[in-house]
Parts: C-alpha cells; structure tokens; sequence
C-alpha cells in the first residue's frame, strides 16, 4: 500500500522570510539608493576584502598588531603559530593592503596598514563585547 505521505519538502513559511505585504515597488525608495548600490567590480574587491579577514588566525595577527607594531617573530610567539604560518597569513593580509612592513636591518616589523583598518578591527570587537 502506497504511502499517503508527500515526499516534498514543506514551503518557507511566510514567518521565516519576511516579505512585503503587497508585490509594489517604491520607485522613490530604489531610486534614492540605487545611486548608492556598490558596482560589481568594488563589491568584489569588498568580498575579498572581508574574506582576508574571516579567518580566526589572521584576526589574532590583527588583534596583535593592534596593540603595536611587531617582528614576524614576536608576532608568532605572541599568537602561538610558528612562523612560517605567521609569515604565510601576512602575505594574504598584505595582498588586501590591512598591513604594511618596515625593515630594520634584517628585521621586519609589521603594522596595521592605516588608521581605517585600526577603526574596523575596533569596531567589530567592539560590536562583538556588546
């Protein structure tokens, strides 16, 4: 005897996805924020921006740097990672420019890249204390 049970999987319930209560566009609303809307090209660069940053050892390198500038050596002993994967995870944070290096004989101290980097590492610990 065939099972009188669906197969299907049950439809989004309109209280899970909130949705308009009637499918009208505000053309005043688009076009106010439509000029503001990323192009595609600086939402790339956005996504892989935010993708150098979503990795948990690249944020403590940051969380580091944060506090001072440092040599690939502290840095490592700081965050407890050797340094060739301290030096590794640099590269990738400087390919999105969120860190800058000086040399120093045969030293290489690392910073934070600019004070905008500093105010975005802040405020998302900050947000995430709250």
């Amino acid at each position: 005897m065939a099972s009188s049970r669906s197969t299907e999987k049950p439809s989004i319930q309109a209280a899970d996805s909130p949705t308009c209560d009637k499918p009208l566009v505000h053309l005043d609303n688009v076009r106010q924020v439509q000029p503001e809307v990323l192009s595609t090209a600086k939402a790339q660069r956005m996504a892989e921006f935010f993708s150098a940053l979503s990795d948990p050892h690249r944020l403590k390198l940051l969380s580091a740097l944060a506090r001072q500038e440092l040599c690939v050596c502290d840095l490592a002993a700081a965050v407890k990672m050797g340094e060739s994967a301290v030096s590794h995870q640099l590269r990738v944070l400087k390919s999105q420019r969120l860190v800058k290096y000086r040399r120093q004989g045969r030293n290489v101290f690392y910073s934070l890249a600019d004070s905008h980097i500093t105010a975005v590492y802040r405020e998302v610990a900050d947000h995430l204390d709250e």
